[in-house]
């Protein structure tokens, strides 16, 4: 199943799964190397994103986006059914043109913190063909089934980008969005303070909240404490550096971690291989 490889690491040009269950399903908060389209279809879920609690209704659509931390909350006594889309950005950019960057939708997404997508009838019905198309394509193993699959993929991504940054083409009536102003806020900054003190007596004071208050809607809203989203968050910054050309130690240092043996376990702990050896096997093939 898609999300149990919480972290994969997308080789091809795009991905797309369609699930349906009825079980109990539970899933860690967790976050992806790459951007993810969720097309849920049925059941009862409350979706979990970097602070928002979504409370899905059928056709609505998520846009996560990489690194984004997230978790679905699932009813068992529904049948949840959905289809997941697993965007490569290098694949997504390399169609891009000055005038049209495909990943536009996932950007707005980021800036405007709204991970929902919620169309109105008519516009719905313009793009579940394309799906379904899409869909079919890529199961297909006929003559041009990949380039068919890219092309129809390309095209619902123009599509989607459409539809997301016109905001005519919206349901505005979305009232099944969760968050507290203040978790919001202790998000945004720890974001933006990752190599600074973020102990939890630190940002209750800095934002004015009660200590255990903020511990318990904390965890509420974005399905993790406040220290494992920290060290998410410090460890994802970390690679990214990587990414960047840093060596492994001043990767450590700018990420918010104090001391190099501590940074490594948790690494280890996390990824199931040491700094040294996932910048060796994973950063050259990593998208």
């Amino acid at each position: 199943m898609e999300e149990e490889n919480k972290r994969g690491y997308l080789k091809k040009d795009f991905e797309i799964f369609h699930l349906k269950d009825k079980k109990d399903l539970e899933f860690e908060f967790h976050y992806h190397d790459f951007n993810k389209i969720i097309i849920f279809l049925s059941g009862k879920v409350t979706y979990l994103i970097e602070g928002k609690a979504y409370k899905l209704k059928p056709w609505d659509i998520l846009l996560v986006n990489s690194n984004e931390i997230h978790r679905p909350i699932i009813d068992s006594s529904e049948v949840y059914e959905r289809i997941v889309i697993w965007v490569n950005s290098k694949f997504i950019i390399s169609h891009n043109s000055d005038e049209c960057n495909l990943l536009s939708c996932f950007n707005k997404s980021s800036l405007e913190k709204m991970n929902l997508l919620r169309l109105n009838k008519v516009f719905l019905e313009k793009l579940k063909p394309v799906l379904f198309e899409l869909e079919k394509s890529k199961n297909d193993d006929e003559f041009g089934s990949h380039i068919l699959s890219n092309s129809l993929f390309l095209q619902f991504m123009v599509y989607l980008n459409r539809l997301f940054l016109d905001k005519n083409n919206l349901n505005e009536n979305i009232i099944d969005i969760e968050y507290d102003e203040n978790i919001e806020k202790i998000l945004e900054y720890i974001n933006e303070n990752l190599i600074e003190d973020l102990s939890v007596e630190y940002l209750a004071s800095t934002l004015y909240i009660n200590k255990y208050y903020l511990m318990h809607k904390f965890k509420d809203q974005t399905g993790c404490t406040i220290y494992q989203y920290i060290l998410q968050k410090r460890l994802i910054r970390a690679i990214s550096l990587m990414k960047k050309g840093k060596n492994i130690t001043e990767a450590c240092m700018q990420s918010g971690f104090k001391d190099y043996s501590n940074f490594s376990r948790l690494f280890k702990k996390t990824f199931k291989v040491s700094p040294k050896e996932y910048k060796e096997n994973y950063m050259q093939d990593n998208y």
